[in-house]
């Protein structure tokens, strides 16, 4: 069978790629909102690339949601959620910028038992490491998951990352905690921020960047010196 794909096409299916999960709501918001019947476009190229057999679905959810051809991830799987999880936090973020090299279920140490963060990405010109816990942990067990990323810091294998500038030196990412539950947990030499959504944390920052207006110019930086403006 011949046929040919448009740029769109190809872009959602490098982004179902890269998420694993996508309903199809997301696809409405991300591809295909400044059209006339945003929904019917969506469902009616949806439909067309499953026929091809170049993404999966799933109807196990309402709306529909879409993964890879090779999704290792059973179509009732739990995981499931975990994905649309990091999509929702995405997807968040674009509503204030794009954010820049995202990776999805990030393994920077390369290894097994190091971190594995949920997502990273430059948002608002600052590297940002990101965990979303969507069930509550012991914070002994959240404290250990901080120690790993200590563990990493005082490793320098972070400075070597593709994504570190080049005219610059090299910078340790922020730790983002997407809960609802606050941890007691702390570090000495990484950057943490416990917030329940990108909302909140703008908001904060926002509220952060009034106050330090009033004093004169706002910058917001962590122990190691890594600095964050998010405004």
């Amino acid at each position: 069978m011949s046929f040919r794909l448009s740029q769109r096409d190809k872009d959602i299916i490098g982004f179902i790629n890269q998420f694993r999960a996508v309903d199809r709501d997301s696809l409405v918001e991300l591809f295909f909102k400044q059209l006339k019947s945003p929904v019917n476009a969506c469902n009616s190229v949806m439909v067309r690339l499953y026929r091809l057999g170049l993404i999966e679905r799933t109807q196990q959810y309402s709306p529909t949601v879409y993964l890879p051809v090779d999704a290792k991830i059973k179509k009732n799987s739990q995981k499931i959620l975990h994905f649309l999880s990091i999509l929702d936090i995405y997807k968040q973020m674009c509503s204030y910028s794009m954010p820049k090299q995202v990776i999805v279920e990030d393994k920077p140490t390369g290894r097994k038992g190091g971190i594995e963060p949920d997502l990273f990405c430059i948002f608002k010109g600052s590297p940002f490491w990101i965990e979303i816990q969507r069930s509550q942990y012991s914070e002994q067990k959240m404290q250990a998951k901080i120690n790993l990323y200590e563990e990493f810091f005082f490793s320098d294998e972070w400075k070597a990352l593709h994504w570190q500038p080049e005219d610059r030196a090299a910078i340790f990412p922020s730790v983002i905690l997407i809960t609802p539950v606050r941890y007691a947990v702390s570090s000495e030499h990484i950057r943490l921020i416990q917030v329940a959504s990108i909302y909140e944390l703008m908001e904060k920052y926002k509220n952060a960047g009034k106050q330090q207006r009033e004093r004169g110019p706002r910058v917001a930086s962590s122990s190691n010196g890594i600095k964050i403006n998010l405004t």
